[in-house]
């Protein structure tokens, strides 16, 4: 640009011959406005210290403020905020598919065990259960202990909130397979679906829920005792489903999700055109991939 200029050309031929937008070779960096963005970005790195930079990214538009993801990525990295890098591992052999997708709310909920312990080193279960479709958390039941007879009196809790599933994917538990369950699941036309041996991934999304939960809430807490776990666990559940970016459902929430879908297609069109307006991340894809002929 200063070549051409030199030279004697207009500023409207230099950038055409640079092929660079006038407002662009005008712009003027504003240094406050980058320290204001960075505190912001510090703030919430600050709440939420597992997240990267593409989900404070999606926070920061749910916000109202319509940054570019690159300029949120360079202000994250000059800040000193990026996390560890982990080791790349080989990657894992081919193992197959997870039968029978989920084709619209309460057609699947998964269900599985995590454990962790208490100050004082006592043991703690927590049952947690997940709509496949939409990815709300149904339930973060935590207990000392679990037998079949506390699962079906979560899952009656649930039926009679949320409605009853078409099939329950689960792993080959002892509570999860005992013939009481079996028997009360039959009653209410609720078919069980159990995975393979051995095999996580046929139970993908409640094993991906798990992984966040474990990251996100049980690596940073220390409970006092199984009372401050129900209430902290619960609190943590509350914000995944109706405040925590999805990155699957294009960072909309698993109850804007639900929400969407449940307006319809017609519906949906109308949320598309704000979406547009706004700037805001679409959802058609997933929609259309998942709204049932």
């Amino acid at each position: 640009m200063t070549f051409c200029m030199s030279r004697g050309l207009s500023e409207r031929r230099s950038c055409a011959i640079a092929r660079i937008s006038r407002s662009s070779y005008r712009y003027i960096p504003d240094p406050d406005r980058d320290e204001q963005l960075t505190s912001e970005i510090k703030q919430i790195a600050k709440e939420h210290r597992r997240y990267g930079y593409r989900r404070v990214w999606a926070l920061l538009r749910r916000r109202k403020r319509y940054v570019n993801h690159k300029r949120v990525y360079r202000l994250w990295k000059s800040a000193g905020l990026c996390l560890p890098s982990c080791k790349r591992r080989k990657p894992a052999p081919k193992r197959g598919y997870i039968p029978m997708t989920a084709l619209h709310p309460n057609h699947v909920w998964t269900y599985d065990f995590m454990e962790d312990r208490t100050a004082n080193g006592q043991k703690i279960r927590i049952l947690n259960v997940v709509d496949e479709f939409t990815r709300v958390c149904l339930a973060c039941e935590v207990a000392r202990w679990f037998d079949a007879r506390a699962v079906i009196a979560v899952l009656e809790e649930l039926f009679a909130r949320n409605g009853m599933p078409e099939y329950l994917r689960s792993d080959n538990g002892p509570e999860f397979i005992a013939k009481d369950l079996k028997s009360r699941l039959a009653s209410r036309n609720v078919r069980p679906y159990y995975i393979a041996p051995g095999s996580p991934w046929q139970n993908a999304y409640v094993e991906s829920f798990n992984g966040k939960l474990r990251e996100e809430c049980l690596n940073l807490e220390t409970f006092a005792s199984l009372l401050e776990a129900q209430v902290i666990i619960e609190s943590w559940r509350v914000y995944y489903n109706e405040a925590r970016p999805h990155q699957s459902l294009e960072y909309k929430t698993p109850c804007e999700f639900l929400e969407i879908y449940r307006q319809g297609v017609d519906g949906m069109n109308d949320k598309v055109r704000k979406d547009l307006s706004e700037g805001e991340p679409l959802v058609t894809e997933v929609l259309t991939q998942r709204v049932p002929s």
